[in-house]
């Protein structure tokens, strides 16, 4: 995920070529992209809020796979589809016992 967010990052000089599928601007759009595939995963490697880290994440996978690509055949839907399922099972999994953010045992 941060590959696809460090690659939108030229886009900050002109926004507006950025897709706006959810309709709140060019702008909104790709700021929201990058904290959902910049800095929400670094959260999640981390191990810190992971649960509330992967909820953008999931969002962002949504409107990938069926707004932004959802004219497309499943072939480009796929990724975003497997990423989704990912995010899911972290989200009621969690980050596990070796996170940053892990309760310590008294």
């Amino acid at each position: 995920m941060i590959y696809h967010g460090v690659s939108k990052l030229p886009l900050l000089s002109d926004p507006s070529s950025f897709p706006d599928p959810l309709g709140v601007s060019p702008t909104v759009s790709l700021v929201l992209a990058l904290i959902s595939e910049i800095i929400a995963p670094i959260l999640v490697i981390l191990g810190l809020k992971t649960r509330w880290a992967v909820l953008p994440m999931i969002v962002t996978m949504i409107v990938a796979a069926f707004l932004v690509h959802g004219s497309d055949s499943f072939a480009k839907k796929e990724l975003a589809i497997l990423y989704f399922l990912v995010f899911i099972a972290l989200f009621f999994t969690g980050a596990g016992k070796y996170a940053f953010d892990e309760p310590k045992e008294s």
